[in-house]
């Protein structure tokens, strides 16, 4: 096998989801444990229901189970991930021993059993086999524990995600109409409340046929969702992006002091980093904000008295509207006010420092779908209306 199929082999499994499982064995080799997402039903009929599991030969729960002949499958709940990186190995700090992430409660062949997965199953191993790296486990199911609430943890595109239930189309020309026109936009998660209802208002009067869904987060889940062809588009800041994708400007923004109404700098017609050095900041801890914000300060010469630090934007300005510090932000909500009612006012940042930039970014060599032509269309068009 050339290591050119072997990558093209993983980069295509990587696409495949798959429910997140913490296999766990008992007995006179020990205890033992090992996160996988190689499980799969093989036949409910016979003297008993049978299933697999594959585990790396090198996993030291390999050998306990071949020498315990049991194991339980604990397929874990969408709030369970620190269990799945804890038999990962990921917290090896933390933990002495991986079983002291939860609690457990022992099934009938004594394998561990997470206490309240989504669901186990309790198995004797019928049969084992070495294929390339891994054993590939048959077990013969003994005893099923389902918990009844809670939806799966499931594993693709190198990450965690969650079950979500999916009406059917009514006919396949309505499923293939709806394939066509869905579309999946990644936006930066401070500045999307900010730019996408208008766009997506228009484009629900002249284009009703567009689905959209969204995802929202930092710049490294809007990176993260492109790269892995979760999301078709995406709406970012123009920094530190990886390689990979395409960019197209959209607009720039100007940084600007915000203060509560009755601070004692509203009175200044425009604000240098010299004039905040004494002040508290309410830092929008997000990045990439965070290190563009506090770059802009330490550039001056100014480091900021950071005193609270929020990646809610709204939590930001409701800090300040209650007297609790400056902040320095980008994105320019219409409302003077914060949440609570609190009044708000801007002030511009007289600073040597670049805008920063709003892109629009797509997977590099992806040629973009139809729907995605037109959703780039609508925003360049809304851009060039509003900015």
């Amino acid at each position: 096998m050339t290591m050119e199929l072997r990558d093209k082999f993983i980069a295509g499994m990587s696409h495949a989801a798959a429910t997140v499982n913490v296999i766990t064995t008992d007995g006179a080799a020990g205890r033992a444990g090992v996160t996988v997402s190689a499980m799969s039903s093989v036949s409910a009929d016979g003297p008993k229901p049978t299933l697999l599991v594959c585990v790396h030969h090198m996993s030291p729960a390999a050998e306990k189970m071949i020498e315990n002949g049991v194991f339980c499958v604990n397929v874990l709940r969408d709030d369970q991930s620190y269990i799945s990186d804890s038999f990962a190995g990921r917290f090896k700090d933390q933990l002495a021993d991986k079983f002291d992430c939860a609690e457990w409660e022992a099934m009938t062949s004594g394998a561990p059993r997470v206490r309240d997965p989504l669901v186990a199953f309790d198995c004797t191993i019928q049969e084992a086999r070495r294929i390339g790296t891994h054993h590939v486990f048959i077990g013969e199911v003994e005893d099923v524990y389902v918990h009844g609430r809670g939806s799966a943890l499931v594993y693709a595109n190198r990450g965690y995600g969650a079950t979500a239930r999916i009406e059917g189309a009514e006919s396949v020309a309505a499923g293939q109409r709806i394939a066509q026109n869905r579309l999946c936009v990644a936006c930066f998660h401070t500045f999307g409340p900010y730019i996408l209802p208008a766009m997506m208002r228009r484009m629900r009067d002249e284009a009703p046929e567009l689905q959209i869904d969204l995802i929202e987060g930092d710049q490294r889940r809007v990176q993260e969702s492109l790269l892995a062809g979760e999301a078709d588009v995406g709406l970012l800041y123009d920094i530190a992006l990886a390689d990979g994708l395409d960019k197209v400007v959209l607009t720039r923004l100007q940084p600007y002091v915000l203060l509560a109404a009755d601070h004692p700098l509203a009175a200044q017609e425009a604000l240098r980093p010299e004039d905040l050095a004494e002040e508290q900041m309410i830092l929008l801890h997000a990045p990439p904000s965070r290190d563009y914000f506090l770059g802009i300060m330490r550039e001056a010469g100014v480091e900021p008295r950071v005193v609270y630090r929020t990646s809610n934007l709204e939590m930001v300005r409701g800090m300040v509207g209650q007297g609790l510090g400056y902040s320095i932000l980008a994105t320019r909500p219409a409302a003077q006010v914060a949440y609570d009612g609190a009044a708000l006012v801007e002030r511009p940042l007289l600073a040597e420092t670049e805008p920063s930039r709003v892109v629009l970014a797509t997977r590099t060599g992806l040629p973009p779908s139809r729907a995605a032509e037109q959703f780039i269309w609508f925003c360049r068009d809304y851009f060039d209306l509003h900015h």
